[in-house]
């Protein structure tokens, strides 16, 4: 299949800043890999996490991270997205992601899953559940999480949650009524914005690994763009391919900072 021409254009064998990449070829700049440390260390101690950080941070590739450095053999991750359930679906969805079947009344449900748990925990192996998007988890969930961590009388940690979400999320823990989740929640890891060092990393890496032998954006695109996208990789995946599209529809060479400035001016006038 031929390429696009805008890819034939810059020497690019596929778009750099596609979802499409492996676990063990994602980018993550050296402000993330501590988080990363934080995390991988906190699942072998059997721990709770919460990880909050702004949309577009980088807490999904955290995420990624994290599965790919966690030995298959030894753990099962479980991953949850949906979190705008009631607790008896939220259950329900959780019983078909561990690959069970889930029964009739709220009760059985939750039954099914701390048996699956307590199985697990026989067979050496330990479950991890990463509840993503935590910040919408309704509030009968969020009450109920600490019964689901509560294993022979709070004295086995045979499963681990990592809850994700914006910073809200944080907020909504530290109210009075879910301060018994709250407690078992001991590492607690906030993701900042990203550098400007991060985002020259991460746009170098990401057109290297689609073929670029050349720098494709000035270091005054890059610095605009940083500072127009906060260094939010969706919005910087967004803008840099637009503009890089749009260099080729100019047959320039390089994205430049004015190139930017028109793609982000386009933006403006499509929200308005």
């Amino acid at each position: 299949m031929t390429p696009p021409r805008w890819l034939e254009r810059f020497g690019l064998v596929e778009p750099p800043f596609s979802k499409h990449i492996a676990d063990q070829e994602l980018w993550l700049p050296s402000s993330r890999k501590p988080i990363v440390d934080e995390l991988v260390e906190a699942m072998a101690d059997h721990e709770h996490v919460l990880l909050c950080g702004e949309p577009g941070v980088g807490k999904t590739c955290v995420l990624r991270a994290l599965r790919h450095r966690l030995p298959e053999a030894g753990y099962r991750l479980t991953y949850c997205h949906n979190a705008t359930l009631g607790r008896r679906d939220f259950y329900r969805q959780l019983c078909l992601a561990l690959g069970l079947n889930p029964r009739a009344t709220a009760a059985a449900v939750f039954f099914a899953i701390s048996s699956h748990v307590e199985d697990l925990g026989r067979s050496h192996v330990h479950p991890v559940l990463l509840l993503d998007e935590s910040h919408l988890l309704h509030q009968d969930v969020l009450e109920h999480l600490h019964v689901l961590a509560n294993y022979e009388w709070d004295s086995a940690p045979l499963l681990s949650m990592v809850l994700v979400g914006l910073p809200e999320l944080r907020d909504r823990l530290e109210l009075r009524k879910n301060r018994s989740l709250y407690s078992r929640i001991h590492v607690r890891l906030d993701l900042g914005e990203a550098t400007p060092g991060d985002t020259a990393e991460y746009i170098a890496y990401r057109t290297k690994r689609a073929g670029a032998e050349r720098e494709l954006y000035s270091s005054d695109a890059v610095a605009m763009l940083h500072e127009a996208a906060l260094g939010r990789l969706r919005d910087i995946d967004r803008v840099a391919t637009r503009a890089l599209k749009c260099a080729a529809r100019r047959k320039l060479k390089t994205v430049d900072r004015e190139l930017i400035e028109h793609v982000l001016d386009e933006d403006r006038r499509d929200a308005a």
